[in-house]
């Protein structure tokens, strides 16, 4: 029946698309628990800044907790980057989305202050926002690596762009999970209450990330970062000049996105007075709108190449950001920043697939976790001049200073990496020249691990 080949056919493209050839349980594992992930971040990124400022936290406080939460983070980042190089990835996909269950029950219950502040560091709590949907924790360099040697470079984009997907959609699910908040305002005696509903559904949807991730079967390893006769972890020999590029491009970002990142939802909530439900619609709206966009990434890499569309990415974000702080409505800054998050969408799973090709195979939990300690860092350090001038001087200036470093940081990426292409590209390359060039010797082309001095 040509009708039954037909609808069978594209039965089998559909499906394709959706668990594609090179997906595998373990893949598929990671997907989901980046899916409940996202959902928990997005949830909390979304009521915790609102809620913080109405049990009394000015933004100069907020700011000291977010720069708290960010140095720990980066501790973390480093440690699980490189000890999981040696003990495997497993452990901390399902610790440390624990930590977070954590630190959703404590905010459900608990209103010190040094209690929020120790929870809020451990569970990584009160950084970004929820249309951010890339961040979920401190053990993503130990994600990462996983996914890239679970499966071949050619779908290394797709993968990282199928991740970021699955972020986008748990973090529209997290942006609708804010109506459990309050549709007031509540005083701050009965905050705590209005928003323990929502705190308990964040604790449950990092529970089940951590669950999901004790079903990964990982091989046992040979430790691949080699101790020291003391017993210490190397730096990263074989990869050492790409993380030095990565250092200075990932500090000033970092200084940008510590800016504003933080603060978006308080942004919202201090300049139009929305409630953390009004601004979870929004986000859910954004993410709804984005989804798909992350999934078009590895087509923009093959058609532009990876690097070139990166930097167009980043000039971008940081062009948008002058346009959404003159918005004089909620609805109009709300679609300003729609545009600048489905920009954002397409650079983020690129930069992470592009850091882990380059990086030396047997280094590359180490690299994804170091290359981003001076952002973690910057991360941590920047909110606290945010905050001061959200207090003091103005609630558009941290974002136009945000705009200029991310546009250097986009010069950056472009002047270090232009002329190193991840190995996919390499090979294309190659293949081009060889071809149209006869006997002709192909230009050489970077290896893992190495980049071109700037």
């Amino acid at each position: 029946m040509p009708h039954s080949s037909l609808g069978r056919r594209a039965l089998s493209r559909v499906r394709s698309r959706v668990v594609p050839e090179w997906s595998s349980r373990n893949f598929r594992l990671v997907f989901a628990a980046r899916l409940a992930m996202s959902s928990s971040r997005a949830l909390a990124g979304v009521i915790t800044p609102v809620y913080l400022a109405l049990i009394g936290f000015s933004a100069l406080m907020l700011g000291a907790l977010v720069g708290v939460v960010a140095a720990v983070s980066a501790l973390m980042s480093i440690g699980i980057g490189m000890v999981s190089d040696r003990v495997g990835r497993r452990p901390f996909l399902v610790v440390v989305p624990m930590l977070a269950a954590v630190a959703g029950v404590v905010f459900a219950f608990d209103r010190t202050i040094a209690v929020l502040f120790v929870a809020a560091a451990l569970g990584s709590f009160g950084r970004g926002a929820g249309a951010g949907a890339g961040t979920i924790g401190p053990y993503q360099p130990a994600e990462s690596a996983f996914v890239t040697e679970t499966l071949p470079a050619k779908a290394r984009n797709s993968a990282f762009g199928r991740l970021s997907f699955a972020s986008s959609v748990g973090a529209l699910a997290g942006g609708l999970l804010a109506l459990l908040g309050p549709s007031v305002h509540p005083t701050a005696a009965a905050a705590t209450d209005a928003f323990r509903a929502a705190y308990l559904v964040t604790a449950g949807l990092a529970l089940v990330a951590g669950l999901l991730a004790v079903f990964i079967t990982e091989p046992r390893r040979k430790a691949s970062a080699e101790p020291d006769k003391g017993g210490r972890l190397r730096f990263p020999r074989r990869s050492r000049g790409l993380i030095y590029r990565l250092w200075v491009t990932n500090g000033v970002n970092g200084l940008a996105v510590g800016m504003f990142g933080p603060f978006v939802t308080y942004w919202f909530f201090r300049r139009f007075g929305a409630t953390a439900g009004e601004i979870g619609v929004l986000f859910a709206v954004i993410n709804a709108v984005t989804a798909l966009s992350t999934l078009s990434a590895a087509g923009l890499a093959r058609r532009w190449g990876l690097v070139t569309t990166v930097t167009v990415v980043r000039v971008v974000q940081a062009v948008l950001l002058v346009p959404l702080v003159l918005m004089p409505t909620f609805a109009t800054a709300g679609a300003v920043y729609l545009v600048r998050m489905a920009v954002q969408r397409v650079g983020l799973p690129l930069r992470q697939s592009y850091v882990l090709a380059m990086a030396d195979p047997s280094e590359r939990a180490a690299v994804s976790g170091l290359s981003n300690v001076p952002s973690q860092l910057a991360t941590a350090a920047s909110p606290l001049l945010s905050g001061y001038l959200f207090d003091e001087v103005s609630l558009s200036l941290p974002f136009d200073l945000a705009a200029v470093l991310q546009a250097l940081n986009a010069g950056l990426f472009w002047v270090f990496f232009r002329h190193a292409p991840p190995e996919e590209e390499a090979a294309a390359m190659r293949a081009a020249e060889a071809e149209s060039e006869g006997t002709a010797e192909p230009t050489p082309v970077p290896t893992p691990g190495d980049t071109p001095p700037p």
